[in-house]
């Protein structure tokens, strides 16, 4: 999480102070003071009325603040790792309680359009206390399927809650109730943009990657042209090929039984894919060029044919590396992708620009939220399969 400073002498020992933590529990109490921890609206489009943490529902205010300023102290004094990061996910499962009574007990007299939005002192200290939770799970160096075992967890104790209808006075669970077809629509479209990018970079990068490693002119032609491609911008890769496919398929119309066209799905897919080949192809090339010399000496001396050498050895020990690159791909294009629906691309980012329309922030939140929920499973998920890599090394 970006702090280097060494706290424990070994994973998951005890500390009696954590500097870490502090960075996350002073700006967590100051948001809580300072920011409105809910936002009561007459309608889904105006400005609202702040209301503090300790000013919301009877019974929830005042404990639910005393608590949650207790456990942002606590997650900074805990002696251990593991209770730090049990106190973070309380920290956040207490402020998204305390954010559900508050929605009720403000919609409970309320005119029938009006709306209860999560303020600023809930997303920060919710930001902080999952930040210091993270922290302390890195540090303790679990196993990959602890590490899954963990997050499977925190989703199923999540979708929980979001299905026991505590929060569903909030405008952000309203906003999902009114578009809940399209944002199943986006979802799917979501998954098509990614996972259909994924599979030709990898088909293009991983035997142009290989190809730069073993051939320095190859390397020269193609690393500077995919560092070109990677610094466009997106609304530009997007316009830049519109004009070439909608020409295309005026040409050849019988190209438009196949979805193509020049806005839509395909020019999303082509610039997604675009964009993913240098982190494909650089990292491919690092993969291989750390495979140690003496290991590929060896490998020759047992009489392995290039071929064999590549399979059976290279590839196996850079597979880390480039799994690496494969990560970085994912996760970029989960957030590009959202770009894709200014040209009807579909995915989350209809919800976003849709809402950005209307001036209605909980929309734009039901499009942003599930991209970082997105990204953050991809993580997990592929530095699971990269550390059980690297353990399973000789």
């Amino acid at each position: 999480m970006g702090i280097s400073v060494p706290l424990q002498r070994r994973a998951g020992s005890g500390a009696p102070f954590s500097h870490a933590a502090l960075v996350y529990a002073v700006p967590c109490v100051l948001a809580l003071l300072a920011l409105p921890f809910l936002s009561f609206r007459p309608n889904r489009i105006v400005s609202g009325e702040g209301v503090q943490v300790w000013d919301v529902a009877e019974g929830w205010g005042l404990v639910g603040t005393a608590a949650l300023f207790v456990l942002a102290g606590a997650t900074v004094l805990a002696g251990r790792q593991a209770a730090r990061a049990l106190l973070g996910f309380l920290g956040v499962a207490l402020a998204m309680a305390v954010a559900g009574a508050g929605a009720k007990d403000l919609m409970a007299d309320a005119p029938q359009f009006a709306r209860v939005s999560l303020g600023g002192g809930f997303w920060l200290s919710c930001a902080f206390f999952a930040l210091a939770a993270a922290d302390a799970l890195m540090r303790l160096d679990l196993r990959p399927l602890v590490r899954l075992a963990v997050a499977g967890f925190v989703a199923a104790a999540l979708a929980a809650a979001l299905a026991s209808g505590w929060f569903d006075s909030l405008s952000l669970m309203q906003e999902y109730r009114a578009n809940a077809d399209t944002f199943a629509a986006a979802f799917r479209g979501h998954l098509i943009l990614v996972g259909g990018s994924l599979l030709p970079a990898l088909a293009i990068g991983l035997p142009l990657g290989w190809l730069c490693h073993v051939s320095s002119r190859a390397r020269a032609v193609a690393v500077p042209i995919l560092n070109i491609l990677q610094t466009t911008p997106s609304i530009a890769m997007f316009g830049l090929l519109m004009i070439p496919l909608a020409a295309l398929v005026a040409a050849i119309p019988e190209l438009r039984r196949f979805g193509i066209a020049g806005i839509g799905v395909t020019p999303a897919l082509i610039a997604l894919t675009l964009y993913s080949l240098l982190p494909v192809v650089a990292n491919t090339m690092a993969g291989f060029r750390a495979v140690p010399v003496e290991t590929r000496e060896a490998g020759r001396a047992m009489g392995m044919t290039r071929w064999t050498l590549l399979r059976q050895v290279e590839l196996p020990l850079a597979a880390p590396v480039i799994l690496t690159g494969v990560r970085i791909v994912v996760v970029q294009n989960i957030g590009l992708a959202a770009v894709a629906a200014l040209i009807g691309g579909g995915g989350f980012g209809t919800l976003v620009f849709r809402g950005m329309g209307q001036t209605a922030m909980d929309l734009v939140l039901l499009g942003t939220l599930p991209i970082i929920a997105m990204a953050i499973v991809a993580t997990i998920l592929f530095d699971a399969a990269i550390d059980t890599m690297q353990r399973r090394r000789p």
